[in-house]
């Protein structure tokens, strides 16, 4: 099945969840964010088994299907596609100085108008989504650069002589990316009480 219509799904977190801490917060975010998954998969009209991770922690597809999840304390996001996914979420908030130099050097960051916490967040969301679709974790953040500022909503990126088209998305304060496709449906719900309560 051609999947035609891509839906990423951002489920706000309950109240109850943001206040865990440790181990049952990680659980209970990446519960909600498969949760996430499953709707994305439902809106595409495809039916998903086990999401099953390889050990290296990278998703494994699911009869031929691909998906990705994201999770931060306020939101979490899940999608599926028939091609090799990403996605990320970030609140945006000021960061340290350090974090701009580990995320882009300066040529890449000179591509943006202004140097700011925005685009900071562009940056590390779009290189976040590229590499979580190829299989590498951010150890690769490096050998992942911007190379254009397409617009306010999209970013130009490559990776391993590959180049990737991202695609950005703005709610409540936050910034969530994914691979462009074109046609994109973002949904962003409060959670089900039955989710909610864990049944």
């Amino acid at each position: 099945m051609c999947v035609k219509v891509i839906y990423p799904v951002i489920l706000a977190v309950p109240e109850t969840d943001r206040r865990l801490r440790g181990r049952d917060k990680v659980i209970r975010l990446s519960a909600l964010a498969r949760h996430a998954v499953w709707l994305s998969a439902s809106q595409s009209g495809i039916k998903l088994g086990e999401l099953i991770k390889s050990p290296e922690g990278v998703p494994l597809p699911v009869d031929a299907y691909f998906w990705s999840l994201a999770h931060k304390t306020e939101y979490v996001a899940g999608v599926v596609a028939d091609f090799p996914i990403g996605i990320d979420i970030e609140k945006i908030r000021p960061c340290a100085p350090g974090l701009y130099r580990m995320t882009a050097d300066e040529a890449e960051w000179k591509l943006g108008e202004a140097a700011g916490d925005l685009l900071f967040f562009r940056y590390w969301t779009a290189k976040e989504a590229v590499l979580k679709s190829v299989g590498i974790g951010l150890k690769a953040l490096s050998k992942c650069r911007v190379i254009a500022v397409l617009d306010e909503h999209h970013l130009m990126l490559s990776y391993n002589h590959q180049e990737f088209d991202v695609e950005h998305f703005y709610f409540n304060g936050h910034i969530a990316a994914i691979l462009a496709h074109p046609a994109i449906r973002w949904m962003v719900q409060d959670i089900p009480d039955h989710v909610v309560s864990g049944t």
